[in-house]
């Protein structure tokens, strides 16, 4: 999982995208929390529920708590796209 967290961040890095990696040794729920106190907008859950399951990543929108989950390759241009739509919102 750290691999492919990893690759998503890089990139997202090379889209120019801001990124928080979390990788400390800390339960989902604590990581959560801190994402929500700091304000990352979106969160990107790499885990081995998800991925196992359907080889997926969740997309969690902190301001309205929407999650989709997307395929692991395609994660990167959907939120590059999500980027992009808010910022044209502003």
């Amino acid at each position: 999982m750290k691999g492919l967290a990893e690759e998503i961040y890089h990139g997202l890095e090379k889209q120019g995208i801001e990124v928080l990696l979390d990788d400390r040794d800390e339960r989902p729920g604590s990581k959560f929390k801190d994402a929500d106190l700091v304000g990352i907008p979106l969160r990107v859950n790499v885990g081995k529920k998800s991925f196992g399951e359907s080889g997926s990543v969740e997309l969690v929108e902190r301001r309205t708590k929407k999650m989709e989950k997307v395929k692991a390759s395609e994660a990167v241009p959907q939120i590059v796209q999500w980027v992009n739509a808010e910022k044209a919102k502003r």
